[in-house]
C-alpha cells in the first residue's frame, strides 16, 4: 500500500513539473477559471501580471475570455441565436439546445470539482495571438489545460464548435479546419445530434 501511495505522489509531482516546464515562458499567462459563460467564452482571474514590462504588478484581475478560432452555438436567446438559426436553417430552440451542449462540454473540461452548488474550476494558461483583445473588451486567447491540451482545439475536434477564422488571429487556423472536417465526417458532438 505504501508503494502505491508513493507512486501516485510521484506521478502527481511529475505532472506538476511537466506543467511548469510546458508553460514556463512569456507566451502564456496563468489564469484561474471562475465561470463558464458559454461554449466559447469563460471568465478568468489572473493572479498576478504586469503590463508592457513595467515594474507595477497587478493582482487578481478578472477578464472575460473569448476562445480564438472557434464559434459555438449560442446558449442564451438573443439576436445572435436568431442569426445562427437562420444561417443553419433551423430554429432558435435547436440553436439554444446545441449551445447548451457546447457549454456543457466546455464546463466538463474545465471543472475541477463541485462543492454543493459551488463549482471549482481549473487553472489554465492563456496564449494570445496578434490581437489580444476584441472591441467588446474581451481577451482573445487560446486556452491551454494543465495537461497540455488546447481547449479551443478540443471543442472543434470533438464536434462542439465551428472554426471561426478572423484575421489577424489565425495561428491555428489550418489545424482547426482539419479538426472540424474530421468531426463532421465522424459524426462527433453536435454533428451526431442531427
Amino acid at each position: 500500500m505504501f508503494f502505491l501511495v508513493l507512486n501516485i505522489l510521484l506521478a502527481i509531482s511529475n505532472l506538476k513539473a511537466e506543467e511548469l516546464e510546458l508553460y514556463d515562458n512569456d507566451d502564456f499567462i496563468k489564469a484561474k477559471v471562475v465561470k463558464v459563460v458559454d461554449g466559447d467564452t469563460i471568465i478568468v482571474k489572473i493572479p498576478e501580471t504586469n503590463f508592457n514590462g513595467k515594474d507595477k504588478i497587478f493582482k487578481d484581475l478578472t477578464f472575460k475570455v473569448r476562445l480564438i478560432g472557434i464559434d459555438t452555438p449560442e446558449s442564451r436567446k438573443n439576436s445572435r441565436a436568431r442569426r445562427q438559426a437562420k444561417k443553419l436553417d433551423t430554429t432558435v430552440r435547436v440553436v439554444l439546445y446545441l449551445g447548451r451542449k457546447a457549454k456543457e462540454f466546455t464546463e466538463e473540461q474545465l471543472l475541477l470539482e463541485k462543492r454543493g452548488r459551488k463549482k471549482i474550476y481549473k487553472t489554465v494558461y492563456l496564449e494570445f495571438d496578434k490581437d489580444p483583445q476584441d472591441w467588446y473588451g474581451r481577451l482573445l486567447a487560446y486556452v491551454w489545460l494543465p495537461d497540455g491540451r488546447m481547449l479551443n482545439e478540443m471543442l472543434i475536434c470533438e464536434g462542439y464548435a465551428f472554426p471561426l477564422s478572423i484575421k489577424p488571429n489565425t495561428k491555428y487556423k489550418n489545424e482547426f479546419f482539419k479538426c472540424y472536417e474530421d468531426a463532421v465526417m465522424e459524426n462527433k458532438g453536435l454533428w451526431k445530434e442531427n
